[in-house]
Formats: C-alpha cells, structure tokens, sequence
C-alpha cells in the first residue's frame, strides 16, 4: 500500500513475460516522482505471425533469449546502483512464459539482494497510468471506474478504496483483442490481427464515395449491449463476421472495399460495446474517475472515442507504448504494492488465471 509519506528514493527492476513480449524496465521514484530510466521490449509479433496466434512453447523459449539480452543492455547502470525493488509479472498469462520471468527475476533477486513483488499483470495495466500522475495525489483517484482491454482479457472494475478492485463484469467468451485477432483472421490479415483491422478502417475515407449498393448496408450486432449487466461476449460477432464473409462472392469478400467497410464495422460493433457498458457503469454508480488499460487502448479510435464520450470525467489513458506489455507495468505494481515484497524466493509461483 502506498504510504503517508511517498519513498525519498528508490529503483525498481521490471521483469515481463506474461506472452509473447518479453519487457524490463527501470523505474526510479525520487521526490514524489515517477522516472522512467529504461523500458526495453523484445516482440516475437513477428515470430508467431506465420501461426496465427502465440505459441506458449515457442514463446518460452524466446524469453529464455531474449531476458539475459535485454538484461545485459542496462546491467552497468545496475551495478552502480542496484534496484531496491524488483516486481516480475507472476499472472494471468501464459504459464511457460511466466515461469521464464520468475525464474530470472529470482536469479537477479539474489545477486543484487533486493526483494521481489509478485506483479499481478490486470492491475499493472491500469496503475501505468500513474506514471505521469503525481504520486501524492494518487490514493484520491477513487472511487474510479477501470476499463481492461487487451487480447486476453476484457474486464470492468471499480476501484472504490485506492487498490482495491471489484470487478462488475467480464468477456464470458472471447476477450474484445482476441475478437479482432480472429476478425483479422477471417478477412486474410496478418497477426496480430488488431492493428491491420485499425489500418484498413482508417482508409474508410478513400472509399466512402465508391461504396456500392450491395455493401452499403453492411452492419453487424453489438453482443449483450442492451443487456443489464457489465459483461461481455465478443464470440457471436466473429461468427457474424464469419457467416458474412462466406456469403459473399470471392470476387467481393476479397475486394479492399469489401475489407475497409467490414474492418471499420468490425471496430464499431466492439467499441461501441465497450462504451456504452462503461457509460452505464458510470451513471450507475456515479463515477467521475475513470481510467483505462490495455493493448486493445493503443488503437487510436478507440482512444478518441472515449475521450469524447467522457470529456466531463477525469479520464486516465495510458500512452500508446505503455498500452502494450512492458516491464513498466510490473515495476509500477511493485511500488504501490511494495507492502508484499518478500525475500522467500521459494514460495513465488505463477498464477496463470488469477484475477482482480
């Protein structure tokens, strides 16, 4: 838990292994000031592209790489002055992966006698938004409503007490990266599936003027946006994007009309979803604060779409690169939970499913 009085000064070591981007980072706290001193990621995007998706075993071993190269770009300036911190990502993820940081995370533990906070991944995605929020103005950023969005998970949280997270709901199926993956997928794009889905979407402009009869309705549904409840379910709508694929003439579903239109639908039946649950939980328990996390909040769209729908809230989004996974979010979990540090190596295991 944060403390009265913020650390004078102190290093943390980040250590990210959760899937398929392998991240270390340096934060340093002085003053009641976050500085990022280094944030290194490694993507295997490129690897796994050629499968389609992430494969667990693969990734391990690319982690089992790319740690120590990463690791030796910032080792002299740890030998100078050594973290006193070192928060290494123990879940949700893949379970190889997560063993990889552990381990490693352990091993830099013991030569530098620092101790080690097991980082909860979620929670790391929504406190990267403090980075650039004064520290002692942290704990008053509640009660707050937390949106998750990333490839593996889709997650509505209120946060009433500062760290302390219920969740009101939760995809029930495919998470909302995941659905853009598959999308992507059905229409021929390279993985991961989401930023080619955002690239096609953008050229709606080039082809609004030519789009012709048969197309011009295209509209797919908003799964469970009328329901009332927080949760989510995006496996019906890559099924609805499937059936209309394979309708459609070859000549036509393979058209770059045909994909511009079905990719900005695509974006639209998922954002659209995403905030209009948000906005109902946030009249309902008459939230001001909101903040956000998440691969999926690097898409531009998205970005703008939630910064008009609450412009009279205090939002937090977090910069595009710090939306991906990386080793800052690792190392900002362990300062505000510097409480659980442990120097009992032996009792840190993965957590694969763990939750909020």
């Amino acid at each position: 838990m944060l403390k009265k009085k913020p650390f004078l000064k102190i290093k943390i070591l980040g250590i990210e292994s959760s899937c398929d981007e392998t991240g270390i980072a340096i934060l340093e706290v002085e003053k009641g000031k976050f500085k990022i001193k280094e944030n290194l990621v490694a993507s295997q995007a490129k690897l796994h592209a050629k499968y389609g998706g992430v494969f667990p075993n693969l990734a391990k071993r690319e982690h089992q790489k790319n740690l120590p190269k990463l690791f030796s770009l910032i080792e002299k300036s740890l030998l100078k002055s050594p973290p006193g911190l070192i928060g290494v990502t123990v879940g949700p993820g893949l379970d190889p992966c997560l063993w990889q940081g552990i381990e490693f995370a352990k091993k830099i533990a013991k030569e530098f006698n620092s101790s080690l906070v097991c980082a909860n991944h979620l929670i790391g995605h929504l406190l990267v938004n403090f980075l650039n929020f004064p520290i002692e103005k942290t704990k008053k950023f509640c009660p707050a409503l937390g949106l998750l969005v990333s490839g593996g998970h889709t997650q509505l949280v209120l946060m009433e007490k500062f760290l302390k997270f219920k969740t009101l709901g939760e995809t029930r199926d495919d998470a909302a990266g995941e659905c853009l993956d598959k999308c992507a997928r059905i229409l021929g794009l390279p993985y991961p599936g989401g930023p080619e889905i955002e690239k096609l979407a953008k050229k709606f402009p080039e082809i609004s003027s030519k789009i012709p009869e048969n197309l011009k309705g295209l509209r797919l549904p908003r799964p469970m946006v009328n329901q009332k409840n927080y949760d989510f379910s995006f496996a019906g709508l890559k099924t609805a994007v499937l059936y209309d694929f394979m309708k459609r003439p070859k000549k036509e579903r393979e058209s770059e009309i045909y994909k511009i239109l079905m990719a900005k639908e695509i974006q639209n039946a998922v954002f659209d979803v995403l905030i209009e649950k948000t906005k109902r939980a946030q009249k309902e328990f008459k939230i001001k604060k909101l903040f956000f996390g998440g691969g999926v909040l690097a898409n531009e769209t998205l970005r703008k779409r939630i910064k008009k729908e609450f412009k009279e809230r205090q939002i937090l989004i977090p910069q595009k690169e710090f939306c991906l996974d990386n080793g800052l979010l690792p190392a900002t979990f362990a300062f505000f939970f510097s409480h659980q540090k442990t120097t009992d190596f032996e009792k840190i295991k993965s957590s694969p499913n763990i939750s909020f």
